[in-house]
């Protein structure tokens, strides 16, 4: 019975979609199609499939490495003498990332993630039927990061109409980047991070191709060489117009930066990235807290959680769970996007391993992307500084399509791997 809601639900989003597009008549459907199936097919494999589940266990293996050398050199640098670091959010989830991202920035300074970003987007645009560089920037911000990915896309920005950077904004809400990875899988099953980021590139495309369907001409169906990337693209969960100016300014260095000088500036944007985070999640949950103990004046029961679950109670009910569980993955899902998703991972970090198995794929595939509240003002940060006013007006008027991308994406991925883990 929860399979056949679960199905139900994913034909509901979809509907949803195209109800709340700006142009059902121009929607492509047969590339959604070839998508919609693609995408399914990808959640089978990686949950289902004896070989794409060794596959993930491989890569989660890789980041449990990475993770276990860069515990050499926190111990190095703060466990005393005989004495154990506790493994709390800062040493488990955030001091890694002093590692990860300058490794993440080393590979696109030497080549490797620009080759593997424009071969997969390339790809990508031939299966999906979408155009190159849609698909090229689904991919680009997988590794790099909303901000970084518009950033290192600026004269492609100023060259397409305002209608399809509206896309890209939309699609900027669902990103993951490859170098944060790390720190949620300390706090979430890595293996369910990890099939939701593929997942989440597709259903990208294929929920702005529904929203905001677009005609593209063959002579605009261009695609340009990726320009080397600054570090810290994981600043869009700060929601901040300033830093979003500041990384696009980092971006757009000039090229043959010294290697040292490069990984220097990497390790510091790594560093203001731990901050920034910290920072987000201490005044997120001291917020709502806040908001809490003002919501009970009015009523006990009343609180953040509560409200945000009957919000998002249709949306996680249709996903396959009895009623107590939907409402409690609702709350889950609502503190998210009015947060970000290190504050609900904090919370649930010593108890998911706990959970049914169809719970825990689903809130951990919800979870793994940046589409929250605070991204949005990242994002328009960011085309403020890269397009004419005009453009940029088109984006800020479409704000709560940006919102909703980013909601269906999530939706639509868990939804997907959900169907395949019970």
């Amino acid at each position: 019975m929860y399979l056949f809601i679960n199905i139900i639900g994913l034909l509901v989003f979809i509907a949803l979609a195209v109800l709340l597009s700006k142009n059902r008549s121009a929607i492509n459907w047969k590339s959604v199609s070839i998508m919609v199936v693609t995408n399914l097919v990808l959640a089978w494999l990686l949950t289902g499939f004896p070989l794409g589940r060794t596959i993930v266990k491989g890569a989660a293996s890789g980041f449990d490495s990475l993770i276990s050398a860069a515990s050499a050199g926190i111990d190095f640098a703060l466990k005393p003498t005989g004495m154990a670091l506790p493994a709390n959010f800062v040493v488990s989830a955030l001091l890694p990332i002093l590692l990860v991202v300058p490794l993440f920035d080393i590979l696109t300074y030497v080549g490797v993630l620009p080759f593997i970003i424009k071969w997969v987007g390339r790809g990508l645009s031939k299966l999906s039927g979408q155009p190159k560089f849609e698909s090229f920037f689904s991919v680009e911000m997988m590794f790099l990061g909303n901000t970084e990915a518009l950033a290192v896309s600026g004269i492609q920005l100023n060259q397409m109409k305002a209608s399809r950077n509206l896309t890209l904004a939309m699609m900027s809400m669902s990103c993951v980047t490859a170098s944060i990875l790390g720190s949620y899988m300390q706090m979430m099953p890595a293996q369910y991070i990890l099939t939701a980021v593929p997942i989440n590139v597709l259903n990208a495309l294929i929920v702005t191709s529904i929203l905001n369907p677009v005609e593209v001409t063959e002579a605009e169906d261009t695609i340009a060489t990726i320009e080397a990337a600054a570090p810290a693209a994981e600043t869009a969960e700060s929601g901040s117009q300033e830093l979003a100016q500041e990384e696009i300014e980092k971006a757009e260095k000039p090229a043959g930066e010294p290697f040292f000088s490069f990984l220097g500036d990497s390790i510091l944007g790594a560093g203001k990235l731990i901050l920034i985070i910290a920072a987000n999640v201490i005044a997120f949950v001291a917020l709502a807290a806040l908001v809490d103990k003002i919501l009970a004046w009015v009523n006990p029961w009343l609180s953040l959680e509560h409200i945000l679950g009957i919000v998002m109670f249709p949306f996680a009910w249709l996903m396959g769970f009895g009623n107590q569980t939907a409402f409690d993955l609702a709350q889950f899902m609502g503190t998210k996007l009015v947060t970000n998703e290190f504050v609900v991972m904090g919370k649930v970090t010593g108890e998911i391993a706990h959970y049914a198995p169809h719970y825990k794929a689903v809130l951990t595939v919800f979870l793994t992307s940046f589409a929250n509240l605070s991204t949005i003002g990242m994002i328009i940060g960011a085309f403020k500084g890269l397009v004419n006013k005009e453009k940029n007006e088109v984006i800020a008027k479409n704000v709560l399509y940006l919102l909703l991308s980013g909601i269906l994406v999530s939706l639509f991925s868990a939804a997907m791997v959900g169907l395949f883990v019970w």
